[in-house]
């Protein structure tokens, strides 16, 4: 994504940020869609599902760019948090999940947007030991962390499509 140039819109400061985000979606995208419900939510040597790691991507980006704003996770995120990786009955199929992580990521794209570059070195404090950090700090390891993800749906998929 990074060889395609700049991304209209974002500040040069942000663009492997917003790069990252959107390799991460297409990558979800492509891993996702040929999956069924019940290999999206297999657990192939007690690794974590597909489905995991869409539901976290989304997640955790949600809960990092909350702390880049300077707040504190609501118990809804902490509930969501916690059941990542509890397919549900029924559980998400493809559609459901990539919709899930492109929803995540518009929302992460659009703070990327609207972070003004002269708060990137802001201080921020993440969870309840407040570990510092700074605003830059977390809109970046968001995104890394999103491709991460992505990297790993791709290597489960292909364990779980030999299998």
């Amino acid at each position: 994504m990074w060889l395609r140039g700049p991304v209209e819109g974002f500040p040069a400061e942000l663009q492997p940020a917003v790069h990252a985000l959107i390799q991460a979606v297409e990558e979800v995208e492509a891993t996702l869609t040929p999956l069924s419900v019940d290999e999206i939510w297999a657990r192939p040597g007690g690794a974590a599902s597909i489905g995991f790691h869409a539901r976290h991507i989304a997640g955790a980006l949600d809960r990092l760019y909350t702390y880049a704003r300077g707040l504190a996770l609501s118990e809804t995120q902490v509930a969501a948090m916690k059941a990542e990786g509890v397919p549900g009955d029924p559980a998400p199929g493809a559609l459901a999940l990539v919709n899930l992580v492109k929803t995540g990521v518009d929302a992460a794209l659009g703070q990327l947007r609207s972070t003004p570059v002269s708060e990137l070195a802001e201080p921020r404090a993440v969870g309840k030991k407040q570990l510092p950090t700074t605003v830059l700090g977390l809109l970046f390891h968001g995104a890394e962390h999103s491709t991460r993800h992505a990297g790993q749906m791709i290597t489960t998929a292909k364990i779980v499509r030999q299998g």
